[in-house]
């Protein structure tokens, strides 16, 4: 499996056995890009584990340079987890917007309420108790203990699934992460995860640009539906109007478009817990 790094370098590396040698050329190579070429984020130059929490919510299914340009703006409205827990729900949706995946943002609330009553304030750092938070996955997890709390965590995203792709599968079509996690978990900077993972994602990054982007390899690759006509964004404009208050039933669907559709998405953003019923129409929560 051969590889040009960004320096010209040809690099090989077998998936199995990975030999020691292997795993210091690996760490080298993905480390000398960074000392050149790291990116520089609000979210990397703090140990806060608050403020890591917010930026990962953020980072999920977004691209980094929305989140860059919302971040400051949603800790300055939230500076700690006791003022996001005792916000209303409608000030904390009016600070997102703009991020879409608007169901992050009531997570993101549920999550600092339980953190402020569960945990006294403090967020855990235990992988298998932070997955019981609402809206934190094994991969969101894996990131909070290791950039808020510098665990060797083993996770996957896709910028670091891209690197393993392109490094240890150039021959395969389709690859599942339960073959990339092994080696993950070898190749891990121990006494330094969160440097080793911003590494990794910043190569990824770097990776993806080419014309054959090894994440379109992965077993999980999932092509964005256009969003234009979508439901998201149908969704999004439901609660963008009720950011100004409760309307009518019969306002929502003049405003969104076929009656039919727009309520189903209604009936979907309540039964999630983004907006109830009230009389003759719906508020948000």
């Amino acid at each position: 499996m051969k590889e040009v790094s960004h320096d010209g370098r040809d690099r090989k590396f077998q998936a199995s056995p990975l030999a020691p040698e292997s795993i210091a050329a690996f760490r080298t190579l993905i480390y000398d890009y960074y000392s050149v070429c790291g990116r520089s984020f609000p979210w990397r130059e703090t140990t806060n584990p608050y403020r890591i929490l917010v930026s990962e919510f953020m980072l999920q299914q977004t691209q980094t340079q929305r989140v860059k340009a919302k971040y400051n703006q949603f800790i300055h409205a939230f500076p700690d987890i006791h003022a996001l827990a005792d916000a209303p729900f409608k000030d904390v949706l009016k600070v997102w917007q703009g991020l879409g995946y608007n169901r992050r943002a009531l997570n993101l609330k549920k999550t600092a309420e339980l953190v402020v009553t569960r945990f006294h304030g403090d967020l855990p750092s235990d992988v298998a108790i932070l997955e019981t938070l609402p809206g934190i996955g094994k991969a969101t997890a894996g990131a909070l203990a290791a950039f808020a709390f510098l665990k060797p965590a083993v996770f996957i995203e896709t910028n670091i699934r891209t690197v393993y792709i392109h490094f240890f599968f150039s021959d395969r079509e389709i690859v599942r992460d339960t073959e990339i996690l092994p080696l993950v978990k070898v190749t891990l900077d121990r006494r330094n995860p969160r440097e080793w993972y911003y590494a990794l994602m910043d190569y990824g990054v770097m990776i993806k640009k080419s014309e054959k982007n090894p994440s379109r390899r992965s077993a999980h690759h999932q092509k964005q539906s256009p969003f234009e006509g979508s439901d998201r964004q149908i969704r999004g404009k439901i609660l963008h109007i009720l950011l100004d208050g409760p309307r009518s039933t019969g306002v929502l669907i003049r405003e969104c478009g076929a009656s039919q559709r727009v309520m189903r998405i209604i009936k979907q953003l309540e039964k999630e817990g983004l907006i109830k019923e009230i009389h003759d129409g719906y508020s948000l929560v």
